[in-house]
């Protein structure tokens, strides 16, 4: 469905250094400076998927996905979406594609949410009744009654950020790209976004690569992530493979009978204990939780243990440690 292969891009950008002179100069003998923001990247996407993009700022994100929507002409390589190469195939292809962009808006400023709601349909070409089924769902799930004809610009930036989900979707697509879709948005709308997202690729087959630091959605959603850093493909696979390769760790928290003396097996340390509560680090690439457990309920008067993983932010911020990025 999407082919990515062997994708360059590099930016030509004006270099000048600050003050007047410097300013006199460059107006002369201009120079410039080139950044790679992608490098021999490849990968492929099958329809139905839903595929975490992470990275850090400035890793190469956005760049790819203003690709596959036909925004940006790659330095090199190839692409094809739905076998059309998006910046040739434009009008095409942007029947097939929604986009989200967390920074930028497809709204119109200063009119109501509904008006351009309705200039999209027109845009699009989408059947009336189609328009109206369409509308009439996402308005419901999104809560948009209450300022659907409020102009965009008196909007909060969450209000404004399910409305710009709500219009990427007015026209059926079968490729949504979302980039930071849930930027500013509360627990409550993150939520009704997530699981709008699994509804649509459940129940219409919509494939969904989605770019975010929120960690949240990519544990909630994605089954297969790719990491990049520097402009390169740095991991690809699944989620749960590159947790367990950096989650070696485990916290348990046990309450227990304090008048008898804990025991602990090789791999394991004790990081606090008070009032019959004690705190456990598991090294797992050595012992399972569940040994741990074993051992401790059979030399303990247990009353309850908990175990807690590492936040899925640890994780990713060792992993960027490991590739210096």
């Amino acid at each position: 469905m999407i082919k990515f292969q062997n994708i360059s891009k590099t930016f030509k950008v004006a270099k000048r250094s600050p003050g007047l002179k410097a300013a006199l100069k460059s107006v002369a003998k201009r120079e410039y400076t080139y950044i790679e923001a992608l490098k021999d990247v490849s990968f492929s996407i099958e329809r139905g998927e839903i595929i975490g993009y992470i990275g850090p700022n400035g890793a190469g994100k956005s760049t790819t996905i203003k690709i596959l929507s036909g925004i940006l002409v790659p330095t090199k390589g190839s692409c094809t979406v739905l076998d059309k190469v998006p910046w040739k195939n434009r009008i095409e292809h942007v029947k097939n594609i929604g986009v989200v962009f967390g920074q930028r808006s497809q709204l119109m400023w200063d009119i109501p949410v509904i008006d351009s709601f309705e200039l999209l349909r027109d845009i699009y070409r989408v059947p009336e009744s189609q328009y109206k089924k369409n509308l009439d769902e996402i308005v419901e799930i999104f809560g948009l009654v209450d300022f659907i004809n409020t102009p965009v610009r008196q909007l909060s930036l969450g209000q404004r950020m399910r409305c710009e989900i709500a219009a990427s979707l007015l026209h059926n697509p079968q490729i949504l790209f979302l980039d930071e879709p849930t930027i500013g948005l509360d627990a409550v709308s993150k939520v009704a976004v997530r699981n709008f997202i699994k509804r649509i690729n459940k129940e219409n087959d919509v494939t969904v690569v989605l770019t975010t630091h929120d960690m949240g959605d990519i544990e909630t959603l994605t089954d297969r992530v790719m990491l990049i850093g520097k402009g390169q493909i740095l991991y690809n696979g699944s989620f749960n493979q590159l947790k367990s390769k950096y989650n070696t760790t485990q916290h348990l928290t046990m309450d227990y009978d304090q008048s008898m003396e804990i025991i602990l097996p090789e791999h394991t340390q004790e990081l606090s204990k008070e009032d019959g509560r004690a705190v456990i680090s598991i090294d797992t690439t050595n012992i399972s939780v569940s040994q741990v457990i074993s051992h401790l309920s059979g030399s303990l008067t247990v009353y309850d243990i908990t175990v807690h993983s590492r936040p899925i932010e640890e994780i990713i911020a060792d992993v960027y440690e490991e590739y210096s990025i």
